[in-house]
Formats: structure tokens, sequence, C-alpha cells
């Protein structure tokens, strides 16, 4: 990607403003370690932004999306006041969507295929610039599920076609296991980091056998869960997200 020395400035000025996000995530480390850069993600309320930092982070993955029938996220979806308190604490925010879910309440959104992306596409970016966010960054899609090459081609693919339909391709990221990342990134449905050789791919750890993808931005290295709790961030477990790459999407780099 071709960037004017205008530009670049820009970039740099804002990268260097950027808490926790400097030369450690600038190297775009071909694996996750402990060492680099942080961002947290969580749903059961929204964690004070002077706890988060407190806690050595850089800031917070958060949602773009609703809660789903019978519950009730504190933190979904991020609102104006909240985004403003983070900005204000020095901390950067990515978005992400997720309404359905494995098991739950709603299916996974995949699973509505193309109409469903355009709907999704639709929520997800409403709720992201009500809330400050960036015009330019992207917003992360959740495959939360272990999807084979048939469930891809048959259904996730459309349902990211039509969220590319919405918000065109560079605003489009994906959450999933390698797998997923590593067939959105061939297709062509995510964006590119501004980070030399990587893509808008929040990785997990589940499903992804040890490996991570060289194009990832993000991975999610800890998973709370009922039996492998997550570290307590301002009263509430959290997941934790090494940033592989100085640009991940955050919004002050895509004003």
């Amino acid at each position: 990607m071709q960037v004017s020395r205008r530009d670049a400035l820009r970039y740099a000025a804002a990268a260097s403003a950027v808490v926790g996000l400097g030369a450690t995530a600038a190297t775009h480390a071909p694996t996750a370690n402990a060492a680099a850069p942080t961002l947290i993600d969580f749903a059961m309320r929204q964690i004070p932004a002077q706890d988060i930092r407190a806690a050595g982070h850089a800031g917070v993955i958060n949602y773009v999306s609703t809660s789903r029938p019978g519950s009730s996220f504190g933190a979904k979806p991020i609102t104006l006041p909240y985004a403003r308190s983070l900005t204000a604490a020095g901390l950067v925010i990515v978005s992400n969507y997720q309404y359905g879910k494995p098991g739950g309440t709603a299916p996974s959104d995949f699973t509505r295929g193309y109409p469903g992306g355009v709907a999704d596409a639709r929520t997800g970016w409403n709720l992201h610039t009500a809330a400050g966010g960036g015009r330019n960054a992207p917003i992360y899609f959740s495959v939360d599920d272990d999807v084979d090459r048939h469930t891809w081609d048959t259904l996730v693919l459309p349902w990211f076609r039509g969220i590319n339909s919405v918000l065109g391709v560079q605003r489009t990221g994906i959450y999933g296991g390698i797998k997923p990342c590593q067939w959105a990134a061939a297709e062509g449905v995510i964006g590119k980091s501004r980070t030399p050789g990587k893509v808008w791919a929040w990785q997990t750890r589940s499903w992804s056998q040890g490996q991570i993808f060289p194009g990832a931005v993000l991975y999610q290295r800890i998973i709370d869960t009922a039996s492998n709790p997550g570290p307590l961030v301002g009263g509430s477990r959290v997941d934790v997200n090494d940033v592989l790459a100085q640009d991940c999407g955050q919004w002050n780099f895509h004003p």
C-alpha cells in the first residue's frame, strides 16, 4: 500500500501517542509472546479506563453489537461516553461484531449467509460510528466456531461477501481460528493493515493447534472460561490479546 509522506507522518504521530503500541508492535512479531502490547476483550461490564491502564494493557477490543435475547451485557455495545473515557486515558479501541453464538439464544451470525452479512455490517457500522469509531477503521466479525471448509464455502464466505457489500473489503476483519483467518485472507474478504504483511485477522488460540497465522494482527492468547478463568481487571474476568502489528485497526489510526 502506497502512503504519501504527509500520511506517513500523520500515522507516525498517531502511533507515538498510542500507549503500548510502539516499537514492540511495530516489528510485527511473527509469533505471539507475553512481552507484546496487549488489548483485553470482555462483555459483562464496562471496565473503568484507569483499571485497564493499571493492569498494564494498551486498550480494548469492544463490541459494536447488542446482547443476545435473554442476556444483558454491560459492554455491548460500546457507548460514546465509555469510548471517550478510554481515549482520554490514552487507551486504544478496536471494534468487534458478535451477536449470535454456538449454543446461544441466537445462532452464529455466519449461519445467515449473505443477507445476514448485509444486516450485520449495517448494525455494526451504525453502532461503531455512534460510539465515535474511526470512519476508516475495520470491524472484526466473529467466526466463533470450529468451521470446516464446506461450512466456510457455503455459509461463512457468503456472509463475508455480504459484509463487504456494505463496508467494503478494507473495513472488514475476521475473528476466528487459524484456518478461517487464512481462508479469509486468501479469498480477499478482509482488508490490509498498514503494517507490511499483515491483514485484519484477529486469531484466537482456540482451534489453532498452537499455530499462529503470520498475517494476523491480533492473537487471543488467554480465553476466559469457567474451567480456566482469565485475569481480573477492575473486578471482571477478561480475555487477553497480544498485538502483533503496530496497526491492528485501532480507531485513532484510522480516523
